[in-house]
């Protein structure tokens, strides 16, 4: 078994030291048809419940892993950019065997897609094969296909290619963390586009797992039991050498940290009884000491999924967190002349 240190506890400071206002006006605007019809995708128009995302939506068919269409949802501005511009693709959580691309009106996703969209970049949600039909890592591998999709067809979907940005949330937040820690050698990249790289430029987790090996996960019922239907066995310490501990290594964003990494925003409730805080707590610290750019926020009077606990406010707040998020995301997404797409991570145990 891998002996990792104790989470060394820091203080952190829930601060937003940016806050980004977005006013998003109440018209209906579509998408236009010349973008599915490029890709061989169905434009769907956006409707009024779907506010505050500005634009219309396109879902694209991007990999067929496993024999399943997989598919992406694509927000572009209005009007569309007139050259290549950055995209944020949002990765759902769910345990690994729920959820999909729908973004909740109102909800802290749509809050940064409302403001990626504002600054006049393009927004992307994947749905990706869930568990236990499909069983990890069939889900990072599908993550990684999307990447390479958007890099393939960037010049369609009028992005650049050298300014991908990931976010996702719990499981999605694990899946992110990878698509930006682990390397090609991690064998992450089967399917489509090979010749692409499944690199991404920025990463906003949102309390996801970061090693699921270590001992912070015996006492938690609620992950145990989403755990074997994904991986086949229980998170935590197992047998060293095994096959299962294997797994779990390589399916853990700690494995795979080192120099040259991209910048990390990492938020956490701080009552979070689903994805301990030390998870977070643990990621940032070794980015830290690792040379990478870490910025943690810590969300007072939060359980998992920023969800208020009783006793305080919680603090910063969903509102604010989202703008932080944005705010991340358009500081560390610029041209592609300074953010190669080449693959320079590799897996490191």
């Amino acid at each position: 078994m891998r002996v990792l240190p104790r989470r060394v506890r820091r203080p952190v400071v829930g601060v937003v030291t940016a806050v980004l206002v977005v006013v998003v006006g109440s018209s209906v605007l579509l998408v236009p048809p010349v973008l599915a019809d490029a890709l061989g995708g169905s434009s769907a128009h956006a409707v009024a419940g779907l506010a505050p995302l500005g634009s219309g939506k396109t879902t694209l068919t991007y990999c067929a892993n496993g024999g399943v269409a997989e598919t992406l949802d694509v927000y572009e501005p209005t009007p569309l950019p007139s050259s290549p511009v950055p995209v944020v693709v949002y990765v759902h959580g769910g345990g690994w065997v729920e959820g999909d691309s729908t973004i909740t009106p109102g909800s802290l996703v749509a809050q940064v897609a409302s403001a990626i969209e504002a600054k006049g970049w393009v927004f992307v949600s994947i749905d990706y094969r869930l568990a236990p039909k499909f069983r990890w890592p069939d889900q990072i591998e599908d993550a990684s296909c999307a990447i390479r999709f958007l890099r393939a067809k960037s010049s369609a979907l009028h992005i650049d290619p050298g300014a991908i940005g990931a976010m996702g949330d719990s499981a999605g937040g694990q899946i992110v963390s990878l698509l930006g820690l682990a390397g090609s050698s991690a064998g992450f990249d089967g399917g489509r586009y090979a010749d692409e790289s499944s690199s991404v430029q920025a990463v906003a987790d949102l309390y996801g797992p970061a090693d699921l090996t270590t001992t912070d996960w015996i006492d938690d019922p609620f992950i145990q039991a989403y755990a074997p239907q994904a991986f086949g066995t229980k998170f935590g310490p197992g047998p060293a050498g095994s096959a299962s501990t294997k797994a779990l290594v390589a399916a853990s964003p700690d494995s795979y940290i080192g120099p040259d990494a991209p910048p990390f925003l990492i938020v956490q409730g701080a009552e979070d009884s689903v994805v301990p805080p030390d998870q977070s707590m643990g990621l940032d610290y070794r980015l830290r000491a690792a040379g990478d750019s870490a910025t943690l926020v810590m969300v007072e009077h939060a359980q998992h999924g920023l969800l208020s606990v009783a006793g305080g406010t919680m603090t910063p707040s969903v509102s604010q967190v989202a703008a932080q998020t944005a705010a991340f995301l358009i500081k560390h997404l610029q041209p592609s002349a300074s953010h190669p797409t080449g693959t320079h991570r590799a897996a490191r145990r």
